[in-house]
């Protein structure tokens, strides 16, 4: 599976199932997105041994890994693990671009909703979250282990016809 993705007014770029190779860059990454970065062996345990677990990475024409995505799919939901996008490509639709080929793959494969979490503070991804459909669900108190921040917990409802 590789497809390229363009929003309107958005960078163009190529969705395509991460590779083992994808992790030094998708690490970088990781780095500078989060507080507690996964480690290289948490990345390999889902790329080599979860038969339920879906990675895409977004390059860009110049085929550097701009940004990444991970989902979950047990029985009719996806749950979406991770999303980054390098702090340099950030506001340029990427995130939406992985969300869209995350929901796809969901639809593709049976499922009826995505889920995902996300810190009470991080009001950007929350207003991009928003704005492609999802709806506040709850919380998860303490969920961050680093600070102990609460995650808000959402939820989209998948229909056919209906995309990001």
């Amino acid at each position: 599976m590789s497809t390229e993705v363009s929003n309107k007014g958005y960078l163009s770029v190529q969705i395509e199932p991460m590779r083992v190779r994808d992790l030094d860059a998708v690490l970088a990454i990781e780095r500078v997105s989060f507080p507690t970065p996964w480690s290289r062996y948490a990345y390999l345990s889902e790329l080599l041994e979860n038969d339920r677990a879906y990675y895409l990475v977004a390059r860009t024409r110049d085929r550097r890994v701009a940004g990444y995505i991970g989902m979950w799919l047990i029985l009719d939901e996806g749950h979406i693990t991770t999303i980054a996008v390098h702090p340099l490509q950030r506001g340029r639709g990427i995130g939406q671009q992985l969300l869209a080929a995350a929901e796809a793959i969901a639809r593709e494969r049976g499922a009826s909703r995505v889920t995902l979490e996300v810190r009470v503070s991080n009001t950007a991804a929350h207003s991009l979250y928003r704005k492609i459909g999802f709806v506040d669900a709850g919380i998860r108190p303490g969920y961050y282990r680093d600070n102990n921040e609460d995650a808000i917990i959402m939820w989209k409802e998948l229909f056919t016809g209906e995309s990001f």
